[in-house]
């Protein structure tokens, strides 16, 4: 089975442009160095039934904005596998979730000074629980909305996270 690595054990990434064609890999360290390499992830947007959103705080020993709060799930597509594919392994790697019914939101693209994103979004609904992986995850707990829309430009989240409210919002899940 392929996991996405390349030899000695580094994730490949799955390069794109604005349209989301694959235009080549690279590994995961120069893509989260590089701006110019957009690549392709996946993020799960999990509420429960009251309409609350889980959030993970990441790990500190993450690369990439280590200790912030961010979307529940969220990761690389590796080569071939399509969004969904990745949104099914993420959830059941980070949450331990499998045969979730997922929905999909739309793409949206992620830009800091350290990486490019271009991000396929779906969103599904559990109440737990959840068996979270500590080697990504921190913390994980469900936030009102109110609660992620006051928090987001402050330095405890991800800079992703706005962007992902505004594409949930236009979509109507928000």
């Amino acid at each position: 089975m392929d996991h996405g690595l390349e030899q000695g054990g580094s994730e490949t990434c799955v390069l794109v442009d604005d349209q989301d064609r694959v235009v080549g890999t690279a590994p995961r360290e120069a893509c989260h160095r590089d701006p110019g390499l957009m690549h392709r992830t996946v993020h799960v947007v999990v509420m429960n039934r009251r309409g609350e959103v889980l959030l993970q705080r990441r790990s500190i020993r993450k690369d990439v904005c280590p200790g912030r709060w961010d979307t529940a799930v969220g990761g690389h597509v590796r080569p071939g596998e399509d969004h969904e594919e990745a949104a099914r392994r993420e959830l059941r790697e980070e949450l331990g979730l499998e045969g979730l019914p997922l929905v999909w939101v739309g793409r949206m693209k992620v830009e800091t000074p350290w990486e490019t994103e271009l991000v396929g979004v779906f969103i599904t609904v559990h109440d737990g629980p959840f068996s979270p992986d500590p080697e990504e995850i921190e913390e994980l707990r469900f936030w009102k909305k109110e609660e992620v829309e006051t928090s987001v430009g402050d330095d405890r989240v991800t800079p992703g996270l706005a962007r992902e409210i505004s594409l949930l919002k236009r979509c109507g899940y928000w």
